[in-house]
């Protein structure tokens, strides 16, 4: 029972993943800070208000609207950031690395009709001309 855990554990897919959700959490401790402190007071500069985390309070019930406003600038970070500098660049090497297999021709052209006909075909099924194999 142990030694299947342990190689449960031992497996590349649970490290790789363990490791990326401890620099994904730094990660987003970096972008809530760039958010909070430099993105929304320079766009509540341009809109005039000096901060977003302001609130709306209808019959007693407060809306944080700001806060949500400073996630979504967040998210759209986090985003923007695993896309070019993680998905663009795999994807690039992947194709590099390992590209795309050529398939092999599974049909030749008759030279009578110019039909399209099976490589074993010795008969074209278009015209009935015979064809070299």
């Amino acid at each position: 029972m142990l030694k299947g855990f342990r190689d449960f554990i031992l497996r590349g897919n649970v490290m790789d993943l363990a490791v990326a959700v401890i620099i994904g959490g730094a990660f987003t401790a970096i972008v809530k800070s760039l958010t909070d402190n430099l993105i929304s007071p320079l766009l509540g500069a341009i809109v005039g208000k000096p901060s977003f985390d302001q609130s709306i309070t209808v019959h007693g019930g407060h809306f944080l609207y700001g806060a949500f406003f400073t996630a979504v600038i967040n998210f759209l970070l986090i985003a923007g950031v695993v896309y070019f500098f993680l998905v663009i660049p795999t994807q690039y090497l992947m194709k590099k690395f390992y590209p795309a297999p050529v398939a092999e021709p599974t049909t030749k052209v008759c030279p009578e009709c110019k039909s399209d006909i099976p490589l074993a075909a010795t008969r074209c099924k278009f015209c009935a001309q015979p064809v070299a194999a």
